[in-house]
């Protein structure tokens, strides 16, 4: 049985409840073995702030809770009590501006951290004792009326359902459904398919599978023409497996997207298109369609358009991010901010003929609530104009709230980028945030978000790495990501030029982007940063035992 605690404003004044019946409001919940479900009914306009179920469960010293990260790039992982949750670090947090751009990225500024055998996780979650492959999953339906979080104690033996609804404001009157779970208990792949098909209403996604070429990771905004074409015939003469070949960020500013730079592409994208075509391949582009950098002609004619800052008032944009200078976001509530997205996508999907987008950065819709909605509500609302943009067009989703855009896209990245450093960077000694580029966060998440794979969407665990230059990794290291990915993910990419790979690189290639059948039965931390994963490839059962930090294992014997 759970408890209630709720913060609302009513005429500016707030108030904190722990009545199911109260003078503001009653929430009318349901809790049986396998559903939780609850309607709020306000008794009077009210501004809702927070709505927290608090209850109990009885955690085993073995046990494993499932941690669902807020966004595409937020560290996902099983968690014991022996285990902690970091978020951002001191040195992001010193400022305020760095503590705003480090948190904006994630759920940080509305969710709890750092604190020793206390979890939580986004849109669903599940316990698993050690060893096992039974699960019990507590999954939300739906995010439009707010993101749920699930929050554990391992050692209290609590289990809090929070819903964030801040910033949500009711009528007299007026009905929300704030809580629709379904609780199932089941193997993991059976508790899966009955929360994503049966009680989610999901069918199969359209891609299955796609094997191909993106640019960010070799040249990242350095990209022009005769590299596109080079890399392209590369490609073509290193594998006869490969389906896309994708343009990433630097063929514009950012927002004046269909406005090419013309020294670095002279004849256009629909040219290059063409090519793609030519080759056999489905040809995709990146873009960060709600973003606007402050250089961009968008930005000096339109900042009208963009979502005002909360702080600082209409006449000043909320900041987004720091990419590209400084980078701001669209108000999608706009009319005109609407025809403007879906003239872009006729250009870039119908005019130039590009077959998949991958739609980045767009964590950014929903910073802060705004406009009496919840940020879940912007976020889905966001997620839904982009699909009617690309009409059957793939969507490729990325830096995207996955419990907004599953059953939505049709494929989703599920980790953050792949860092070219395998062992990490500075960056990754500092660790701001959860959402930095790293190898190791890559492989964790692409393990355990596993469960959307199929499901929700096609997963794009991100790039694999074969060069030999402008990277450090060792052989084995390639390999432990590149067989990571393909066993785990749908998405299988790489940023090399395939015209200068060596004949190892070239099987590799080739043995990576072929067709295989692979079925999971167990996969799980042994010991620190140690996966082990039993599993099966064409039939044959194999055992995977990898070190995720060091790129130490049995990768070898099971290529």
């Amino acid at each position: 049985m759970f408890t209630l605690k709720a913060n609302y404003s009513y005429i500016g004044i707030s108030h904190e409840v722990t009545d199911f019946d109260n003078e503001a409001f009653t929430l009318d919940l349901t809790v049986t073995d396998d559903a939780i479900r609850g309607v709020l009914t306000a008794k009077k306009p009210i501004h809702m702030n927070s709505l927290v179920l608090n209850g109990t469960y009885a955690f085993g010293p073995e046990d494993r809770f499932f941690a669902n990260g807020y966004q595409s790039w937020s560290t996902t992982s099983e968690y014991g009590r022996g285990d902690t949750l970091t978020g951002i670090s001191k040195a992001a947090a010193a400022t305020k501006l760095g503590r705003y751009l480090a948190s904006a990225v994630g759920d940080y500024h509305f969710t709890n951290y750092g604190e020793l055998g206390v979890f939580h996780s986004n849109t669903f979650t599940y316990i698993r004792t050690k060893g096992s492959n039974q699960i019990k999953l507590f999954g939300s339906k739906t995010e439009r009326q707010g993101y749920t979080i699930f929050e554990a104690d391992l050692y209290r033996d609590r289990f809090t359902i929070i819903k964030d609804i801040d910033g949500l404001d009711l009528a007299e009157g007026q009905a929300y459904p704030v809580f629709d779970i379904a609780i199932i208990e089941d193997d993991y792949d059976a508790a899966f398919d009955k929360y994503f098909f049966d009680f989610c209403g999901f069918s199969k996604p359209k891609v299955t599978r796609l094997a191909g070429y993106t640019s960010w990771y070799n040249y990242f905004r350095n990209i022009t023409e005769d590299i596109m074409l080079r890399d392209l015939e590369g490609l073509a003469q290193a594998t006869d497996k490969a389906q896309i070949f994708q343009i990433d960020d630097g063929y514009s500013k950012v927002g004046d997207w269909t406005d090419l730079n013309p020294d670095k592409f002279p004849h256009g994208l629909k040219q290059i298109v063409k090519k793609v075509h030519e080759k056999g391949y489905m040809a995709g582009l990146w873009l960060a369609p709600l973003n606007v950098q402050i250089s961009s002609n968008l930005f000096l004619e339109h900042r009208d358009w963009l979502i005002p800052s909360p702080t600082f008032g209409p006449k000043v944009p909320q900041l987004g991010l720091i990419n590209w200078g400084l980078t701001y976001t669209l108000d999608i509530e706009k009319p005109e901010v609407r025809e403007f997205l879906k003239d872009t996508f006729n250009t870039i999907l119908n005019d130039w003929g590009f077959d998949m987008v991958k739609l980045d950065f767009l964590y950014t819709a929903c910073i802060t609530p705004r406009n009496g909605k919840t940020r879940g509500q912007l976020m889905c609302e966001a997620v839904d104009l982009l699909r009617e943009c690309c009409g059957n067009k793939i969507i490729l989703g990325c830096g995207c709230p996955l419990g907004a855009c599953m059953g939505v896209f049709d494929a989703c990245r599920i980790g953050p980028d792949a860092n070219k450093v395998f062992t990490g960077d500075k960056v990754n000694d500092i660790q701001p945030n959860n959402e930095i580029p790293s190898c190791f966060n890559a492989m964790e998440n692409t393990v355990f978000r596993r469960c959307f794979n199929g499901r929700a969407f096609a997963n794009d665990p991100d790039v694999f790495f074969l060069r030999d230059f402008n990277l450090e990794f060792t052989e084995e290291q390639k390999w432990d990501l590149a067989k990571i990915n393909d066993i785990f993910g749908s998405i299988l990419f790489m940023s090399d030029d395939a015209g200068q790979y060596s004949p190892v690189a070239l099987d590799t290639l080739n043995n990576i982007f072929a067709d295989k059948t692979y079925q999971v039965q167990l996969a799980e931390y042994v010991e620190k940063d140690v996966l082990r994963v039993e599993y099966t490839q064409d039939g044959v059962a194999r055992v995977l035992q990898l070190n995720l930090r060091t790129g130490v294992g049995n990768v070898a014997a099971n290529r």
